[in-house]
């Protein structure tokens, strides 16, 4: 990946198209914070637009866990699954596999590290390179995951849990919270197999240890243990 002026300039791939049909369809619906597909460089890069802005890394500055924040994240991942209702049932052609129930095209990996922050207030999202139909609540129970936190953060487990329901109502989801959870597990259970065969195909023994780091925490939750 790299920068020219207002551009990021990408590797393609065959989903790249999806990808920026995914995208044109988000930028109709007047949704500012994706970059904006602008086609291809004559060696086949894709080009999309720049989003200017601080993309926050672990560990995560205190202002990442406000509410604000939370409930932005919840709202901005809504209109991007409202969006992309058009391409739920495309079924080839995406780089992660289609989920059923296919009602939306999931992110895939919608969480802090992936958002655009300005002075501390969201302003965007990217990385849509994995995103593939499949159910509002596979893409929504990741980004509880990551920013009630399930995973270490500064929270009790009584804090978490009532961040847990507020990612639910901002996001206007008529799930439960237990329902969130076990869907959460099965997140963390695939995310765990795609890490340990990631693992193997490049021999870097750091995602193996994240295929751990999921396990454990999918185990945990699924005995209702909030916080580690």
């Amino acid at each position: 990946m790299s920068r020219r002026g207002n551009e990021v300039l990408r590797t393609a791939g065959p989903w790249t198209p999806n990808v920026h049909r995914l995208l044109r369809l988000c930028v109709d619906s007047d949704i500012d914070g994706v970059p904006r597909p602008l086609g291809y460089t004559a060696d086949g890069r894709e080009r999309l637009s720049f989003l200017p802005g601080t993309v926050p890394a672990y560990p995560m500055p205190d202002w990442v866990w406000s509410a604000e924040v939370l409930d932005d994240a919840a709202r901005l991942l809504r209109r991007l699954h409202d969006a992309s209702v058009p391409l739920a049932g495309v079924r080839a052609g995406w780089r992660s596999p289609v989920r059923q129930p296919a009602e939306v095209v999931c992110h895939n990996d919608f969480a802090p590290y992936n958002l655009v922050f300005l002075d501390g207030r969201l302003t965007g999202v990217i990385d849509f390179d994995y995103c593939s139909p499949g159910a509002r609540l596979w893409d929504l129970s990741y980004l509880a995951y990551r920013i009630a936190p399930l995973e270490a953060g500064p929270f009790t487990a009584g804090q978490r849990a009532a961040r847990l329901h507020r990612v639910l109502t901002t996001y206007g989801s008529d799930a439960s919270v237990d329902e969130l959870l076990a869907t959460v597990v099965r997140r963390l259970d695939d995310l765990a197999d795609f890490s340990d065969d990631a693992a193997a195909r490049l021999g870097n023994p750091e995602l193996a240890d994240h295929a751990t780091g999921y396990r454990k925490d999918a185990a945990r939750i699924a005995e209702g243990r909030l916080a580690p």
